[in-house]
């Protein structure tokens, strides 16, 4: 069954870079930007954390709380989210459920080759754990600006 805007979420348990514990209730009553992304460290994947970072008041200020997802380990992401400053949320999926339950690890093109890997993709989720919007293809470097046309429009 493929995720489709207008349905529930699905629920997850995790921990961010930080060691605390997420679940979707901890972002209930905002909306929640939750961003899948490849690999930490990584140019594209750089370009799309740093937008969100830059924008991230913006976004704060349109009542959404942001948290980035990839297979990293919790040391990873604390050390991507130091070097880069970034203000929210990066959740840690080593065991591939986020990437599972949310569909988004699948067969995609690298470098001219087929392999599995986690497909960028953003979900848009309101403050009632209601799928709003879901992204895909994500422009990297002009994520932010993508997220609010869609929410906007």
């Amino acid at each position: 069954m493929t995720l489709k805007i207008g349905q529930k979420a699905p629920r997850f348990q995790t921990i961010n870079q930080n060691g605390e514990k997420r679940n979707l209730e901890f972002y209930k009553g905002k909306k929640l930007i939750l961003f899948f992304y490849p690999k930490n460290n990584t140019p594209t994947c750089t370009k799309q954390v740093c937008n969100l970072r830059d924008n991230h008041i913006q976004l704060v200020k349109a009542g959404f709380s942001v948290a980035g997802v990839s297979i990293d380990s919790q040391k990873s992401h604390l050390k991507f989210a130091n070097k880069f400053n970034l203000p929210y949320d990066l959740l840690v999926d080593e065991n591939h459920e986020m990437v599972n339950t949310y569909q988004v690890w699948g067969e995609k093109l690298m470098f001219g080759k087929l392999k599995l890997g986690t497909i960028r993709t953003t979900f848009i989720i309101n403050e009632n754990g209601v799928i709003q919007q879901i992204i895909s293809p994500v422009k990297s470097a002009e994520h932010t600006r993508q997220i609010l046309d869609v929410v906007n429009a």
